[in-house]
């Protein structure tokens, strides 16, 4: 094993463990000892616990689970193995270390309570795993319906918050919402950038396997640009390239990264966030 896979790896797990710390924090620390919730997965668990008073950690694991086996064959088993050990390394986390119970007020509890949960799942999300699976939810279903991933992801809350009105009356969800919305800006910041799609272009002189790489591992289209190198001063001495573009989802960057360091560490890459985008081959091939 390479000296920069072990040193990706290493950075990979302390992001991991940073992130899954920093949410029990905004789980146990904030949101659970006032019956709080959030969005998302993590919000059906809150909701589920405030019903039943079994243990949220249950939840957290069991609920997410299925979303864990659509990862295995949608974003491939690295990705879903990681996610899982995250997940649950949160709900023990949760469960067994004594987190102080920070303030009751509610105000500070909507928007510190999502503050670390949203820093735990955006450090989650640069070390390769996530914390909660309704992004992985969100992917499949654009893939297979004309929604975008936000509006994904904006419907599924949108149903959550409805129930938790429901269940738990309208001012916790009220509450509910804040806190999503101090979360889910905090994961934008994290990962920088609130869009769902980057632009990647790349510039190697192994194009010709990072392109196959891309199509034939990833699953993903591309687009090849001729270029030259202009570093050198004569016309006649500049090398000629073919530059890759191509178009991921936030999730799947991890691993396009580690992809081109193992073909070329010296690749010149450029991302670029994009809102959204349509037509082309967005959608990844079924090899």
């Amino acid at each position: 094993m390479s000296k920069s896979v072990i040193k990706s790896s290493i950075k990979d797990v302390l992001l991991i463990v940073g992130g899954v710390l920093i949410a029990g924090l905004g789980l146990k620390g904030f949101l659970l000892p006032s019956g709080f919730i959030d969005g998302g997965i993590t919000g059906v668990s809150l909701i589920l616990n405030e019903l039943s008073k079994v243990s949220v950690s249950v939840f957290l694991i069991v609920v997410n689970l299925p979303f864990m086996i659509l990862a295995y064959f949608q974003l491939g088993p690295k990705f879903a193995i990681k996610s899982l050990l995250t997940i649950i390394g949160l709900a023990m986390a949760v469960h067994f270390l004594p987190y102080p119970v920070v303030t009751f007020d509610k105000i500070l509890i909507s928007a510190f309570g999502g503050f670390f949960l949203g820093c735990g799942i955006g450090l989650a999300m640069r070390g390769g795993a996530v914390l909660d699976g309704t992004e992985v939810l969100a992917i499949f279903l654009s893939r297979k319906t004309g929604m975008t991933i936000g509006d994904v992801i904006l419907v599924s809350n949108l149903f959550i918050f409805l129930f938790g009105a429901y269940v738990l009356g309208i001012e916790t969800a009220m509450y509910a919402i804040l806190t999503y919305i101090s979360a889910s800006k905090t994961v934008d910041f994290i990962v920088r950038g609130v869009e769902e799609y980057t632009g990647v272009t790349i510039v190697s002189k192994y194009s010709e396997e990072i392109r196959k790489m891309i199509t034939d591992k990833l699953g993903r289209g591309v687009t090849l640009y001729k270029g030259k190198g202009g570093y050198n001063n004569g016309e006649e001495d500049l090398k000629e390239y073919n530059i890759i573009f191509t178009v991921m989802t936030r999730l799947e960057i991890y691993n396009l990264q580690n992809e081109i360091e193992d073909i070329d560490p010296k690749a010149f890459v450029i991302m670029n966030s994009i809102k959204d985008t349509k037509g082309g081959m967005i959608k990844k091939l079924q090899i």
